[in-house]
């Protein structure tokens, strides 16, 4: 039985020159399938045709019709150096005629008169340096290719445990507005809120540094606002009446308290969301002129984050009905927003609130609607998940 030898890779030779061809062939026959060109334009042909079998192209420098160089230019606009090592020959030994066959791509140079040795081992070596090459390379993508795979699962698990936290931040702040008596459209009517006039704060001033994923984050982010009321008691959160000295302390304490919780939170949620979590349960109540809680802040020390927060959360109060309150119509929130009465914002949050108005208007009757629809269905007013 015959037994199975593994087919030859080819070095083409090419020279003008038969002699030249005889002798070189001479040097690989026995490795190597050998083909000739006498010449740029049938080189060019054979390597078109056995590219992906060729191990090594000898290339005379000095050839009629096409000489070496442009051989060269033109292999190299396919990016064949690259891929197949190319040894110029050449009886040109100065530093120049080097310089520019490296230059154009060459792999190695070959001077004449032929020594088998020298010649031997430079084809030898830069036929193996190829090999290495095309077999890393083959690695590497293999290699990639294993990677992303992995990546992507890795990055559906990120994203299914996410969501899954996500789910469980905002059970968990809604059980703090159920105990505040709000319902759960409370915290979906703020979400909103919040996007709408972000976005609008996006388009309109750069300088926030705004960005759809910043958004996004911020967005649920803003559910955590009022986390820290599960401290507050009842006597105090659902007193119907105003709040003595003593009191408004305790609850003005709901935004360091639910700092506290944030950070008991860590392990449900990436850093970029805990950090702004943090601050929006610390500053949504921090006022543009200074005035706000707990720390007192002034203008643009407050976060862009706190500033949506807090625009949502007092439009919000106003157009809801509290223990303390019925809830004012949406006309009438603007204007007492826009006169001050419910604390001051920046010119450029109110200037946000002007062009989103319209939209939060429609936010508040559509959840209102479902809302009262869901009590008419026998519901309590929450929203089921």
């Amino acid at each position: 039985m015959a037994e199975n030898v593994s087919e030859k890779k080819i070095i083409l030779i090419v020279d003008d020159t038969e002699i030249n061809r005889g002798i070189l062939k001479e040097m690989f026959i026995q490795d190597y399938d050998v083909l000739e060109a006498e010449n740029g334009r049938r080189a060019l042909e054979i390597i078109a045709a056995k590219k992906d079998k060729l191990a090594a192209v000898l290339l005379d420098i000095i050839m009629p019709e096409m000489d070496g160089f442009r051989l060269l230019d033109e292999l190299s606009k396919h990016k064949i150096p690259s891929r197949i090592p190319i040894l110029m020959i050449t009886s040109d030994t100065s530093a120049d005629a080097e310089r520019k066959s490296y230059e154009k791509g060459a792999t190695d140079v070959i001077h004449k008169p032929f020594d088998a040795f020298v010649v031997s081992n430079k084809v030898k070596k830069a036929v193996e340096l190829f090999e290495s090459k095309t077999e890393l390379e083959k690695k590497v993508a293999d290699q990639t290719r294993v990677l992303k795979k992995q990546f992507l699962v890795l990055k559906k698990q990120e994203e299914r445990l996410r969501e899954t936290n996500s789910r469980i931040i905002d059970t968990i702040c809604t059980i703090v507005e159920f105990r505040n008596l709000e319902s759960g459209y409370h915290l979906k009517r703020i979400k909103g809120f919040v996007q709408i006039l972000a976005n609008v704060a996006m388009r309109n001033y750069p300088e926030y540094g705004l960005t759809p994923h910043k958004i996004e984050v911020i967005t649920n982010a803003s559910a955590m606002h009022d986390i820290g009321k599960i401290t507050v008691p009842d006597s105090i959160l659902l007193k119907p009446g105003r709040l003595n000295a003593d009191e408004f302390d305790i609850m003005k304490s709901h935004t360091t308290r639910g700092c506290e919780i944030v950070k008991m939170l860590a392990d449900l949620q990436d850093k970029e969301y805990l950090e702004i979590s943090y601050d929006i349960c610390r500053h949504h109540h921090e006022k543009y002129d200074g005035k706000g809680y707990p720390d007192g802040l002034k203008g643009e020390e407050i976060s862009i984050a706190a500033q949506l927060t807090s625009l949502a959360d007092v439009y919000d109060a106003l157009v809801s009905d509290r223990v303390y309150k019925s809830a004012f119509s949406p006309a009438k929130a603007y204007e007492m927003i826009k006169n001050g009465e419910s604390g001051i914002f920046s010119t450029k949050m109110l200037a946000c609130f002007d062009i989103a108005r319209p939209d939060m208007e429609a936010m508040v009757a559509r959840t209102k609607a479902e809302e009262n629809a869901n009590i008419a269905a026998g519901g309590s007013g929450q929203m089921s998940n």
